[in-house]
């Protein structure tokens, strides 16, 4: 059994920041990939950043330069920075992870829950 938990959504004011988290945990052999996704209201679920386990990172056009992720590997945790969020930045977060459970067996895609991120005056 694998889990991603995410945590850090909430409430912000544009312009504000806020660091999401996603641990991984379960039985895990190695993880590759891991990113973040959203998903706004009546719109199609997109990737946002990912990183792989050597720390090579690739983002969305319309967060480049706002938002930075960046992994631990040694704690299965991937985090995303996100600055100077605008109305637009508003969605459910959703950590995903590509994952070896045991040595030899195929990497499987893993998603969290989601978290909310509302960016509001």
């Amino acid at each position: 059994q694998v889990q991603l938990v995410e945590s850090g959504g909430g409430l912000v004011q544009p312009g504000g920041s806020l660091r999401l988290s996603c641990a991984a945990s379960g039985t895990i052999f190695s993880i590759y990939t891991m990113g973040w996704y959203r998903q706004a209201p009546g719109k199609q679920r997109e990737l946002v950043a990912a990183i792989t386990s050597g720390g090579s990172t690739n983002y969305a056009d319309s967060v480049k330069g706002q938002f930075t992720i960046s992994r631990d590997n040694a704690n299965n945790t991937v985090y995303l920075q996100m600055n100077s969020l605008k109305p637009e930045d508003a969605a459910v977060y959703y950590c995903n992870a590509l994952i070896i459970r045991t040595f030899g067996a195929p990497r499987y895609s893993y998603w969290g829950q989601g978290t909310q991120v509302t960016v509001s005056s």
